[in-house]
């Protein structure tokens, strides 16, 4: 019943946030991203992987003032938090022009991918905290990505994404237009072969 009530406040909020974004969106608040309820924020989190792997998991949730934060402390290896401007959002030429407050999809990675990938959620949301607007922050991204800032992972692993619910760009390569909140629970598979970072198979 927990997990029920649990999804249909989330599914709320992300309708919420999509119904309210284009109405929040000014100038002064282009690098605002709103926090979410803590708890719900860890749930949500937690949602990315399997339920047997959650309890021992390291949980983070997004400080707007510094970045991701550490709130639990895990010991299995596994690494989950709600991304917000995720590396979908380097993807293509299309202008990044505002840091949107309606994209959340919860995320995981195991060791290898927490010290290569997950840099990349990080480092863009320690740079939105201290005001780096959206264009210049693609433009560093998409330089430290080409110039191979980020390493690929040491070893092959996996990253989940198992939320029943999730919303962000609908392909990224061509353009910055962001799908329905929609149901998309999946797996993704790296490997350590090549040296870019989001080289990741899904099924």
């Amino acid at each position: 019943m927990r997990k029920i009530q649990t999804v249909a406040v989330i599914i709320g909020l992300l309708f919420s946030l999509a119904s309210g974004a284009e109405d929040k969106r000014t100038p002064k608040t282009m690098n605002k991203i709103e926090p979410l309820p803590q708890e719900l924020e860890v749930q949500l989190a937690l949602s990315a992987l399997p339920p047997h792997i959650r309890d021992n998991a390291t949980v983070y949730v997004l400080n707007p003032a510094k970045g991701f934060e550490v709130v639990r402390k895990g010991t299995n290896g596994f690494h989950a938090f709600v991304a917000r401007t995720g590396d979908d959002a380097f993807r293509g030429s299309w202008p990044l022009t505002e840091y949107r407050d309606d994209i959340l999809y919860p995320i995981s990675f195991d060791t290898a991918g927490a010290k290569a990938q997950m840099r990349v959620f990080f480092d863009a949301a320690e740079m939105q905290a201290k005001g780096t607007p959206p264009d210049e922050l693609k433009k560093i991204m998409k330089e430290r990505l080409n110039a191979g800032y980020y390493k690929a992972p040491e070893r092959a692993g996996v990253s989940y994404m198992l939320s029943p619910i999730l919303r962000t760009y609908f392909n990224p390569e061509e353009s910055g237009t962001v799908v329905p909140t929609m149901n998309y629970p999946h797996v993704m598979y790296y490997a350590c072969l090549t040296t870019l970072p989001f080289m990741i198979r899904f099924i």
